[in-house]
């Protein structure tokens, strides 16, 4: 197969591909048009050859959005982490495919997309139960506007319809969580269970389930009163896989003396149990595993949870976390150090989550500048007098 360029005008070229029909063996020509320099035309007639000697070339006039979608979809591979390609393709292929697949990719309207998110937030369940969450929704908004995105930048397309399309809002629901005195109550219910470490260190420590169930003695410093959380475990189709937090880097968390002695006990109790089955603790062994000593899968973590007995209302494990935040913001912790502590990677995100928290601290800050300038005042009369 061979290929070449012909300059229309400066900066406009048409790239002539040479091809032999399959069945007649008859030669053939496609014609693509392509705007830019000399040399970028150039690659981008390789690039074609390329394509449609793999197999994977796209002829735009001809490509539906279900087999774009697919292209695009082995292209985000190697962008993203395999857990949120599992998403992407459980998303694609059972929420938009069905509804979009059979459109033409260069046929595809703004007002076809829009249509389609109606129709979601009214009956797009599968079980035939209704709608799907307004976030369901914004998610494949964003999925389908990205993948868009991406035809755009290969020239199958010369604009993103979904850039036209509003998606849902979604309203911001209230947190529900712990105040100290249930915190307290709840550790003390789970004093002997084996839920309790975990739920101490999501509650006093901030941590993520992947954080907890990723946790290996060789990050902690018991003498230093000091963790460094830099794994987060995730669970994908082919088992656990373990990477850096949600932040992309590692961070530093401070243990309160109350941390300290219990893991200090659970060190020495876990020795003993992995003992009885032939296994020695290391710095590479995790701090909270199975019975067996297997590592703990983050979704397990959260099924034990949800068995729990307790009359405290019921959370979300991973609301735990967020208890620990509010206890932070409403102590008085400066907000930047509460955000390193959660591993944000902006303190915007932390004020923006835990805003609930702030009207309180704000009637705090008042009193407390108002009796500071009281003090003042109160010198400066005795001064004078």
């Amino acid at each position: 197969m061979k290929g070449h360029i012909r300059e229309r005008s400066p900066g406009h070229w048409a790239i002539i591909i040479d091809l032999r029909d399959p069945e007649t063996g008859k030669r053939r020509r496609k014609w693509h048009s392509f705007h830019g320099p000399k040399r970028e035309a150039q690659v981008e007639c390789a690039r074609l050859i390329s394509e449609m000697t793999g197999g994977t070339y796209l002829e735009p006039g001809k490509t539906t959005v279900a087999q774009f979608l697919e292209r695009w979809l082995d292209h985000a591979k190697s962008q993203v982490s395999p857990r949120t390609h599992e998403r992407y393709c459980e998303i694609v292929r059972k929420n938009i495919v069905p509804a979009l697949g059979a459109v033409f990719l260069t046929k595809l309207r703004p007002a076809q997309i829009s249509a389609v998110y109606s129709r979601a937030l009214t009956s797009g369940r599968r079980d035939g139960k209704g709608g799907l969450a307004p976030s369901t929704v914004v998610y494949m908004h964003r999925l389908i506007k990205q993948a868009l995105g991406q035809a755009v930048r290969w020239e199958l397309l010369a604009r993103n319809a979904a850039d036209a399309v509003d998606p849902p809002k979604v309203e911001r629901g209230t947190l529900t969580t712990y105040d100290m005195t249930q915190t307290v109550k709840l550790l003390e219910e789970l004093r002997e269970s084996r839920l309790r470490l975990p739920v101490l260190l999501g509650v006093m420590c901030g941590l993520r389930r992947g954080e907890i169930v990723a946790l290996r003695w060789g990050h902690i410093d018991l003498a230093a009163g000091k963790m460094m959380v830099v794994e987060s475990a995730e669970q994908t189709a082919a088992g656990i896989r373990y990477k850096p937090p949600k932040s992309g880097r590692g961070r530093t968390v401070a243990l309160s003396a109350t941390v300290t002695a219990e893991l200090r006990q659970h060190r020495l109790a876990q020795a003993e149990e992995l003992l009885g089955l032939g296994v020695r603790q290391s710095d590479t062994t995790f701090v909270y595993t199975r019975q067996d000593g297997e590592p703990m899968q983050p979704r397990s973590l959260s099924q034990m949870w949800s068995t729990i007995t307790t009359a405290l209302p019921r959370i979300r494990f991973h609301d735990l976390r967020h208890a620990h935040a509010t206890h932070m913001l409403a102590a008085g912790v400066h907000p930047k150090v509460a955000s390193e502590r959660l591993g944000h990677s902006r303190v915007g995100i932390t004020l923006d989550l835990y805003s609930h928290v702030l009207p309180g601290m704000q009637e705090d800050a008042a009193a407390r500048v108002d009796e500071a300038y009281q003090i003042a005042e109160k010198k400066r009369a005795e001064n004078i007098g």
